[in-house]
């Protein structure tokens, strides 16, 4: 997928190069290059315009001059018919007319100069210079065209050589899923995930009928707790299943870390991280050897050459080289130890051993790794006590428990926040003092006590912060303060 990825990035950068990067350089060009012939089409214009304006002023000026030489002639012959009229008058309107009359000749000259430029000059315009302009234009545009078909060819070129490699992309992509084992998928998954919990025994039917202790089968699904409290029970829906399908993070992430020797974690989930400390200590152990190995070498150079160096200078370093091995060799001691009381024992931790080691916390490690958390109380049992007189009650597993809503627990009792709490930890919730809610799982020993605000708002609080009043027939009238 990603070689096929890697393909469409090499046509968008040859696209790029070879293709829209030339065609914004040459449209460019084109810009100027029209700009210019428009230039030169506006100036032919221009002196065709000029031209016959001085035409036209040539030929209103023979008009004019002709018009008044038509009238000099006009008044000699009046002054040469008048008897009146002293000769010396006469020979002077003569000389006017004579006058007219010749400058009516330069100007008919001058028209026809002008008329004979004028119809050359457009005869040139219409016929030379304007077909050149446009001619020029047609050619930019026909080198437009083909410019864009060389473009297109170039695109199919780029395609087209990296088509043989997109076509073994695809194979590739068409054998990887063909080779898909599905089975052995799901077994990489259940090796990776599985918790090596065993499956709980029978449970011992208790005759109540007789005046004698109530036990508890020990191969049943919670063992009997070691602090003399009553026999566990099962209040509600959800803690009668089967633990990987009950909701997830409800205590996944109650107080942060966890033990340092995972004992949070189901067995074989714990071996898998037990093994994995050991490997990592033992890497950092390899490490401060080299280390201490090249920092020896070097003081034995430097007593062999004092010159190049003091020897005494590296002692320090060495000595904390020696102790961060010690240490990091005892924490593989421990953890090796941990390490073979699971592999020894892997079934089920008890008790005892679960609640010194466990600290009461949970921890945030995989999603599989919560859903057993969800199940176990806030000291790391998997029970859940409501009542001395309550029936335990196993209903029939629920498979679809991912989709559908949970029962909530039910209520033993009611409780007064003595002061104001912050639950910013998942698992908590938080309180205001003086505010009544009501408890839904008390106190197992660790200092932590179930409540619940309302249907959606239900979690952990300090058990010395709040004061709880339990329900007769949960716990008697005990009060905790």
């Amino acid at each position: 997928m990603n070689d096929y990825a890697g393909q469409h990035e090499v046509i968008s950068e040859n696209m790029t190069s070879l293709i829209t990067g030339e065609l914004t350089r040459y449209v460019q060009e084109l810009k100027q290059e029209r700009k210019s012939h428009f230039h030169d089409g506006r100036k032919a214009q221009q002196h065709i315009e000029t031209c016959w304006k001085q035409l036209e002023a040539s030929k209103r000026r023979f008009e004019r001059d002709c018009k008044e030489a038509d009238r000099a002639q006009q008044y000699f012959e009046k002054m040469d018919a008048d008897i009146n009229v002293t000769k010396a008058d006469v020979e002077k309107a003569r000389q006017q007319a004579q006058l007219r009359h010749q400058m009516a000749e330069d100007s008919k000259a001058e028209y026809s100069s002008t008329l004979q430029k004028f119809n050359s000059e457009q005869h040139d315009h219409y016929y030379t210079h304007i077909p050149n302009i446009f001619q020029k234009i047609q050619e930019m545009e026909e080198r437009r065209i083909v410019r864009i078909g060389e473009s297109m060819k170039t695109f199919a070129e780029v395609d087209r050589q990296v088509i043989p490699i997109i076509g073994k992309c695809l194979d590739e992509i068409t054998k990887a899923a063909e080779s898909i084992d599905h089975k052995n998928d799901s077994q990489l998954v259940i090796e990776a995930f599985k918790s090596g919990f065993e499956p709980p025994g029978d449970i011992d039917f208790e005759d109540f009928t007789q005046p004698m202790k109530r036990t508890v089968s020990e191969s049943s699904l919670s063992n009997s707790r070691g602090d003399g409290k009553s026999e566990p029970k099962f209040g509600g829906k959800s803690k009668g299943k089967l633990w990987p399908f009950i909701k997830k993070n409800k205590l996944s992430l109650k107080l942060g870390a966890g033990p340092e020797d995972f004992s949070n974690l189901p067995p074989e989930q714990r071996r898998k991280k037990l093994q994995q400390k050991v490997d990592e200590l033992n890497k950092d152990i390899q490490k401060e050897m080299d280390q201490r190995d090249a920092l020896t070498k070097m003081k034995d150079v430097y007593i062999k050459n004092p010159q190049m160096g003091d020897a005494a200078s590296v002692d320090h370093r060495l000595a904390e080289l020696g102790q961060n091995i010690e240490k990091l060799r005892l924490e593989v001691q421990k953890f090796e130890g941990w390490l073979a009381e699971v592999e020894g024992r892997l079934p089920v931790r008890t008790e005892q051993a679960r609640r010194q080691s466990g600290l009461y916390e949970a921890q945030n490690t995989s999603a599989v790794n919560s859903c057993a958390q969800d199940r176990e109380s806030p000291d790391g049992s998997y029970t859940e006590e409501q009542s001395q007189e309550t029936e335990m009650k196993v209903p029939a597993t629920d498979f679809d428990d991912e989709f559908d809503d949970e029962e909530p627990l039910p209520t033993i009792g009611t409780c007064k926040a003595l002061y104001t709490f912050e639950g910013q930890n998942e698992g908590t919730i938080s309180v205001a003092e003086g505010e009544m809610l009501y408890v839904i799982e008390e106190d197992k020993g660790d200092g932590w006590t179930r409540i619940r605000r309302n249907e959606d708002e239900e979690g952990y609080v300090p058990t010395s912060y709040v004061e709880v009043y339990l329900d007769k027939n949960a716990k008697g009238a005990m009060t905790y303060i």
